[in-house]
């Protein structure tokens, strides 16, 4: 390194006096040029004093300072050139002594490199032999594995054929397998049509056989209204017989024929009691019927342990169903014919859950919907379905009628009184007692779910008075937490009979996104209800389709993959990972 700068040097300072050098004979020429410019102007000087030209004197004069001030610098320059080209000189000299010292240093250094040069040669060629046979047995290996690969596919063609040949095989026999099956087919399908047949002609049978029967029933219901008339005639004739004999004894007439029309309707709903009775008692014997065959048929596929153990299981609650449900029967009056259509919905459903449960569940539930159904029409119209006519004049009233009306508006606000002071009165009927609450609601608890703070939200509630009489209702208030967010809406509809229902408005005005629980309380003759409010924000609910994944058996080098399908049914998004 030291040898390497000391080079260096002499070759900057060499060019720097190579350069010195130049500049120096350049100035030198400057300086030669400019003499003998000036020795020119010299003599235009003198010629132009002797010609009397002034102005060309003094215009040569400047010309002449001009050029000996830059023959003064050009000198200086010179001087110094000269001055800067000595040092350099020197300066070159002494690092040649310097590097004169060096000599024999230079000299074993060059001999070391040679000695380098000769040592990476011979290791070149070591590296280049050693390459040559590494390639030598790569290709030894590249021969090796090519004879293996063709080894291989000579194999793998020897068993695709083989392959070829069994799936051969097995098509032969799969072919004479499903000429088989398709003869069984054949043949099944067969039976099926001659079965269809046979169904379709007792079909026809049955409408042929229904079509007399609606002639006959016709011509039986004819004679039947002709019947009819003729009872509804003789009941007019003694009516009259009656009224007249009463007039001569001077009894109250409207009250006595009001009592008779009342007892003639008694004894029409308990016959028709009895036939529902009756009937409700057949279908019931011959559910259970058909319920002990289906038993029958499963018990001869089952073992006799497990046969056994289910008619025991089977047998002893229907027994006792159907015991009770005939006492229950026959000690119904009309005042229970509600409950009887209850209680025998009840035995049915129980009576067929036991083997037939999706069935049975299924049409409860279509006599619950249509149940529901008919609560919510009123038994009778009230004041506001009728038009009324302001400018019509009454009709004198009889002054029965005006006494019965006068009576009835006493005993309701009688009734208002009490509920307004807050008497509670227990509704009973012969044999049972009004219990749990006397309206029900639909739906049974208002909910808003997945609400905005600042929307407004309103629901439509229906009240039906589930009670064995009429019944009055008045709102009591919300839960106070929920005052400043709940407003109810509710104009009291006065008497309500059993079966008839009102609606009453829930307006919900969010303000915060926090969920709210309470309940908006009502007061009824029979006692205080409530009916319940939830208002729940916006959440994720996060679902998996599957619980197990269950890949089943497989065979090593075998690849099976499953989806797994996460579901959100919550109305507020969310991330996952």
């Amino acid at each position: 390194r030291n040898l390497q700068l000391l080079d260096d040097m002499v070759r900057e300072k060499e060019l720097a006096v190579q350069t010195t050098s130049d500049t120096l004979s350049a100035c030198r020429l400057q300086s030669k040029i400019l003499a003998k410019q000036l020795d020119h102007v010299d003599m235009e000087i003198e010629r132009e004093e002797e010609a009397g030209n002034v102005a060309a004197v003094s215009r040569l004069q400047a010309v002449s300072s001009r050029l000996c001030t830059e023959l003064e610098k050009e000198k200086e320059l010179e001087l110094r050139l000269a001055l800067t080209l000595k040092q350099n000189l020197v300066e070159l000299w002494q690092i040649e002594t310097e590097q004169g010292k060096y000599n024999i240093l230079r000299e074993q250094l060059q001999k070391e490199e040679g000695e380098l040069q000769m040592q990476y040669q011979e290791e070149r060629e070591v590296r280049i032999w050693k390459e040559k046979i590494t390639a030598l047995q790569a290709e030894g290996t590249r021969r090796t594995r090519e004879k293996r690969e063709a080894e291989a596919q000579r194999e793998c063609e020897e068993r695709n054929k083989k392959l070829l040949e069994d799936a051969k095989r097995n098509h032969e026999k799969a072919v004479c397998f499903l000429r088989q099956s398709m003869a069984r087919i054949r043949e099944k399908n067969a039976k099926e049509e001659v079965k269809a047949q046979e169904h379709m002609e007792r079909r026809i049978q049955a409408v042929l056989s229904l079509k007399t029967s609606i002639t006959s029933n016709r011509e039986k219901l004819q004679s039947l209204q002709i019947l009819n008339k003729a009872k509804a005639l003789e009941a007019k004739k003694e009516e009259m017989k009656m009224r007249e004999a009463m007039l001569a004894e001077g009894s109250n007439v409207i009250r006595e024929v009001f009592l008779h029309k009342r007892q003639q309707e008694h004894e029409k709903r308990k016959e028709a009691l009895r036939e529902l009775q009756n009937s409700r008692k057949m279908e019931i014997v011959s559910r259970i019927l058909q319920e002990r065959a289906s038993t029958h048929k499963q018990r001869k596929n089952q073992s006799p342990t497990k046969a056994v153990k289910a008619r025991g299981k089977l047998e002893d609650p229907l027994l006792q169903i159907i015991e009770f449900c005939l006492k229950r029967a026959q000690a119904t009056t009309k005042h229970e014919t509600l409950y009887l259509q209850n209680l025998c919905s009840f035995t049915k459903v129980v009576a067929l859950s036991i083997s037939l449960p999706q069935d049975v569940l299924w049409e409860s539930g279509d006599e619950d919907t249509e149940r529901d159904k008919t609560l919510l029409v009123p038994e009778f119209p009230g004041l506001w379905s009728l038009e009324y006519d302001l400018h019509k004049v009454p009709k004198a009233e009889d002054p029965t009628q005006l006494a019965i009306r006068a009576m009835r508006k006493q005993m309701a606000e009688k009734k208002r009184e009490e509920l307004q002071t807050g008497i509670l009165h227990k509704q009973t009927v012969p044999g049972q007692e009004q219990k749990g609450c006397a309206f029900h609601s639909k739906p049974s608890c208002i909910h808003f779910k997945d609400f905005d703070v600042g929307q407004i939200y309103k629901k439509k509630i229906v009240l039906t008075n589930a009670s064995y009489g009429v019944n009055y209702c008045r709102l009591v208030g919300i839960s106070e937490w929920l005052k400043d967010f709940i407003s109810v809406h509710f104009d009291p509809p006065g008497k309500i009979s059993s079966g008839m229902s009102c609606e009453f408005l829930v307006t919900f005005k969010p303000m915060i996104n926090e969920g709210l629980e309470g309940a908006v309380m009502f007061m009824a003759q029979t006692g205080s209800f409530s009916v319940p409010l939830k208002c729940t924000v916006k959440t994720c609910i996060l679902a998996l389709d599957k619980e197990l994944i269950d890949f089943g058996s497989l065979v090593v080098g075998e690849t099976i993959s499953q989806t797994i399908s996460l579901t959100n049914s919550g109305a507020l998004g969310t991330r996952f990972r």
